[in-house]
């Protein structure tokens, strides 16, 4: 049996370390891409329903597999999967760092998703599982600090990367931090489960759940560009009757994959719900700048890169230190305020046109988009988990990163389309600048929307429970709150 790790110590490092580099890699990797894109585009010759699938191969794969991969960690041991899944992640970037073809890379980066859905719910996990309760929401908002900062410098980084060779370096980075990764978890990290879980995995539940998302993503992707033909159509149908049957099955099952007493918790729907349109209108917002900044400002790859420094700066900064007041005051006023700020951001955004200056508008814009995530992201998902009995802390996190991919998944197959970007139109920068200043008007609507859902958020659902008898960390009480 685990042990609970106290925050300062030399094991609470290691852990730390070990899951900000294994999830950090997930989201670096998905920035990385993002300022990629159009150098990628080019050399493989993708229009925009193939750079499209580039981001949705891979957010479709975790999206559809995280949830049971969240319960085969708390079913066979959170370090276990969690190393299975940075192996699998490696060997995938490496496939896509030599794909020759929009299709093969595609591939690859389906493969890539499966091992993101295995590491990622695993390192939050991890975190819950084994760090004391007093030390989890500052645990969580290091964790939260200090990946987010990956996603972060992504850009900087993967415009370093490609001016230095190519896109394909973006990929094939990913290789000594695995093994950096596996060692750190081998030799840091206790291995936790749930004790009280029997029985298999529900691999059908899976299933059904992937195929609901591929059909109703690739009716969405490939409408624009094939109208309403029979394989739009059909994916449409067998999609949705896909997700139907997966419902369905979650509230018949003796043992389902999504227990339904997860969802008896308000506050853990509205935190997730909040999850949801927030990271919509993030990944939405985060795909287009990097080829805003390039198309249509003449930025090159690392200039674009270096343009969303000051997230990072300030999420190192103030994202922990938000998680602390979160758990000493409540989330509610947290929740609330950081997508508005996150919306008001966006809304500045609009100015980064064509001839406008680094200063004037980018800067302004990215430092408050920053600090608004920085009150967000941690609380988040510090509510999330404690909103959710003990036992399912890997099924919890592997629902919010489920619903934070699909908010992604969504955005990057409507948002385009949405804002009048199809072909080739991210080549032209009159016709990127119009469809840019859309998208944002669509992005802030959608984060000041969760910041109006987390009134209803219960604001005590972070506090300490009353003293009891101790439990383990392996099987704790189930005692949900919210």
């Amino acid at each position: 049996m685990a042990a609970e790790v106290r925050w300062g110590t030399a094991t609470a490092r290691g852990v730390l370390a070990t899951t900000i580099l294994g999830s950090g890699m997930a989201m670096l990797d998905s920035s990385v891409v993002n300022i990629a894109l159009p150098r990628l585009g080019t050399e493989l010759g993708a229009s925009v329903a193939g750079l499209q699938w580039v981001l949705n191969g891979y957010l479709l794969a975790l999206a559809a597999l995280i949830l049971v991969a969240g319960s085969l960690g708390d079913r066979y041991g959170r370090r276990r999967v969690f190393v299975v899944g940075v192996i699998w992640f490696g060997l995938a970037s490496a496939l896509c760092g030599v794909a020759v073809s929009t299709p093969m890379l595609v591939a690859s980066r389906v493969l890539q998703g499966i091992g993101g859905a295995l590491l990622t719910p695993g390192s939050l996990a991890i975190l819950q599982a084994v760090f004391h309760r007093d030390d989890r929401s500052r645990a969580i908002g290091a964790w939260s600090g200090l990946g987010g900062i990956a996603a972060a410098v992504g850009p900087l980084v993967g415009g370093l990367l490609v001016q230095a060779w190519s896109w394909r370096l973006a990929f094939l980075v990913n290789i000594p931090l695995v093994v950096v990764c596996v060692w750190l978890a081998m030799r840091c990290v206790p291995e936790t489960r749930d004790e009280q879980v029997t029985g298999h995995p529900n691999i059908l539940d899976s299933v059904l759940g992937a195929v609901g998302l591929a059909g109703v993503t690739a009716a969405l992707v490939e409408a624009p560009v094939r109208g309403a033909d029979w394989l739009v159509v059909g994916s449409a149908v067998v999609g949705v009757a896909a997700l139907a049957a997966f419902v369905l099955l979650q509230r018949r099952q003796a043992d389902p994959l999504v227990p339904p007493a997860l969802f008896a918790s308000h506050t853990f729907v509205v935190a997730n719900a909040l999850t949801l349109v927030v990271y919509a209108a993030l990944t939405g917002v985060m795909v287009l700048m990097g080829l805003q900044l390039q198309t249509s400002l003449g930025y090159s790859p690392t200039a674009a890169g270096l343009a969303g420094l000051p997230i990072t700066a300030v999420m190192l900064l103030l994202s922990a230190r938000f998680g602390q007041l979160a758990s000493r005051i409540g989330p509610r006023w947290f929740l609330v305020a950081g997508p508005l700020l996150i919306a008001t951001a966006m809304l500045l955004m609009t100015r980064i046109a064509p001839g406008s200056s680094y200063v004037g508008a980018v800067l302004p814009s990215v430092v408050l988009f920053g600090f608004g995530l920085s009150v967000v992201v941690a609380p988040v998902t510090a509510t999330v988990l404690a909103a959710a009995p003990d036992r399912y802390a890997g099924l919890a996190s592997g629902v919010n990163n489920a619903v934070a991919r699909t908010g992604g998944l969504l955005a990057v197959a409507v948002l385009p389309t949405a804002a009048g970007l199809t072909g080739a139109a991210y080549t032209d920068p009159t016709a990127m600048t119009s469809s840019w200043r859309t998208a944002l008007l669509i992005c802030a609507a959608l984060a000041a929307a969760g910041g109006l859902i987390a009134l209803t958020i219960h604001d005590n659902v972070l506090a300490a429970p009353p003293p009891g008898p101790h439990c383990d960390v392996e099987a704790p009480a189930p005692t949900p709150q919210g």
